[in-house]
């Protein structure tokens, strides 16, 4: 039988300089947040992957309730924001003093600022120096591990996607898979950071995971870590048809892709029918590599993604600087899936919003939110949510995602999968302009109110057609398998089906997304 301590009457001899401390460390962090600072900061969701944030003009401002502030002035600060210091204070101290074990206040107060920022949304965290040295050293495209976009969902790590030709992925490591536990050690209990170090290891290292895949038992999958070269493009021709596949935005994409479009037009020339731009289980990247890899199939000075939130400073609208390197008249598809996510979503929505090209596959991920990442010398750096993004037409894709033109889904699939969204996620935001979130499988209700103007709904597959296991957790490796992959066998009918229109002389120098059937768009009526 247990017996709670009651605590003894005891005044901490140093709480007063603790408070102290808190204070001048609040203070701190307010001034790592003014303009001047935030601009140097490194950003694989805002400054650098402020592709993940998405399209046009934003409705309405962003504030808190008390109205807007300059960022970083501690304008707002009350009687009450010390006396809740004062809480963590005493909190502090009888941990420090009480717990069971002794507790170094490093670790104390790592624990309370990553808590802190965990709650506020699933995407604001915070790195501790070394695990920020990792995340500069991934979005550079190179890093040891096993090849996995992770997030945490209810205490456990979900997988958003696989990268293509790394170990998870060989391994048949599908999205949405669970991991709760690691080498016989369970994962409940553990922040997201420290689930990612007990993944990563010394290349070939083995490591263990349970998996729970579509509620079933829990199975092992054992894996040998390797440093990950990721190589972010892949191209091939289909017959006479491009396949481009951009499994994620590193550093690299633009030039990869840029390489792989010229590749096309010097060996295949006027032969070239049409282009597939493939985003399937691309979990995002960098922001900027997101707008100029849109600019490469969309006119100069186009809007790519606008971002609003809380301060002026946040509020900016991206476009592109340069010629479409795609000609206008080149048919495009645009594949998508649930594990299309962040930056990807921001490509997608761009070039459907313009018109550009025809969006096939099932609704994207959802996630509408910029992260900026804010170093903190000598600690590391935080990791926080600080704008929404929206399409060119003003949509917000905030636990909505975006839906293809035409929906359809992979078959064949013998797993009774369960699909996950942004809105599924534990403290996901919600969508800013009021529209419905999507979760799980409300794929075919209209998830967006009029004041969206959002997309009509998505052509379905007749019921003799759908999967009826709504599976398309699917391996990567059915990717660009002319034989497996549905989705990629749909895009080249319709592609040869528009040739063949337009080399009836039918669509002029139109653009081939304008040749689909007008209850294909997805964007009518999106204009502003």
């Amino acid at each position: 039988m247990t017996q709670d301590k009651m605590p003894q009457n005891k005044t901490p001899k140093f709480r007063f300089t603790y408070l102290v401390a808190i204070i001048a460390v609040a203070i701190g962090l307010g001034a790592v947040t003014h303009p001047l600072f935030a601009k140097t900061a490194t950003n694989p969701d805002k400054v650098q992957d402020k592709a993940a944030v998405q399209d046009k003009a934003p409705p309405d401002t962003v504030s808190d309730e008390k109205g807007t502030a300059e960022k970083g002035a501690p304008s707002d600060v009350t009687a009450d924001t010390y006396r809740q210091l004062n809480l963590f204070s005493e909190v502090f101290e009888r941990v420090r003093r009480d717990y069971v074990k002794p507790v170094t206040d490093k670790q104390l107060v790592e624990a309370a600022v990553n808590g802190m920022l965990t709650n506020l949304d699933p995407h604001s965290s915070y790195m501790n120096d070394d695990e920020f040295k990792n995340m500069q050293v991934q979005t550079r495209g190179e890093f040891g591990g096993l090849g996995i976009e992770v997030t945490m969902d209810n205490g456990v790590v979900k997988v958003v996607s696989p990268i293509d030709d790394t170990p998870a992925a060989k391994a048949g490591i599908k999205p949405n898979d669970l991991i709760v536990g690691i080498d016989d050690a369970p994962v409940m209990g553990l922040t997201l950071n420290e689930a990612v170090d007990k993944l990563r290891g010394k290349p070939q290292s083995r490591v263990t995971l349970a998996i729970v895949r579509n509620r079933q038992e829990p199975f092992d999958v054992t894996l040998t870590r390797d440093v990950i070269h990721i190589k972010s493009v892949k191209s091939a021709m289909k017959g006479d048809i491009g396949y481009l596949r951009i499994n994620q935005f590193s550093e690299e994409t633009t030039s990869s892709a840029h390489d792989a479009l010229e590749k096309f037009k010097t060996e295949q020339g006027d032969k070239m029918k049409g282009l597939i731009l493939d985003l399937r289980n691309n979990p995002g990247g960098l922001l900027d590599q997101s707008i100029s890899v849109a600019g490469l199939f969309l006119d100069k000075g186009d809007v790519v993604v606008s971002t609003k939130g809380r301060h002026a400073e946040d509020n900016e609208t991206y476009n592109t600087d340069s010629d479409p390197l795609v000609k206008k008249d080149l048919p495009i598809v645009v594949l998508i899936n649930s594990g299309s996510a962040s930056a990807a979503e921001i490509v997608a929505g761009a070039i459907q919003d313009h018109k550009r090209a025809v969006l096939i596959g099932t609704q994207s991920f959802g996630k509408g939110s910029v992260q900026t990442v804010m170093p903190v010398p000598g600690y590391g750096a935080i990791r926080l949510t600080t704008a929404y993004y929206f399409t060119p037409s003003g949509r917000s894709i905030q636990a909505t995602g975006i839906k293809p033109n035409i929906e359809v889904r992979q078959k064949n699939e013998k797993d009774t999968g369960f699909v996950y969204h942004e809105a599924d996620l534990k403290g996901a935001l919600n969508n800013p302009n009021g529209a419905k979130a999507v979760h799980n499988h409300d794929l075919g209700e209209t998830n967006a109110t009029p004041k969206d103007k959002a997309p009509d709904e998505p052509i379905k597959p007749l019921d003799s057609e759908r999967d009826k296991s709504h599976d398309e957790s699917v391996s990567n490796d059915i990717f660009g398998d002319e034989k497996k992959d549905v989705q990629l066998q749909r895009a080249l009918e319709m592609l040869h089906g528009m040739s063949i229109y337009h080399d009836d002389g039918k669509t002029g120098d139109k653009g081939a997304a304008k040749t689909a059937p007008a209850a294909n768009d997805n964007s009518e009526g999106n204009k502003d």
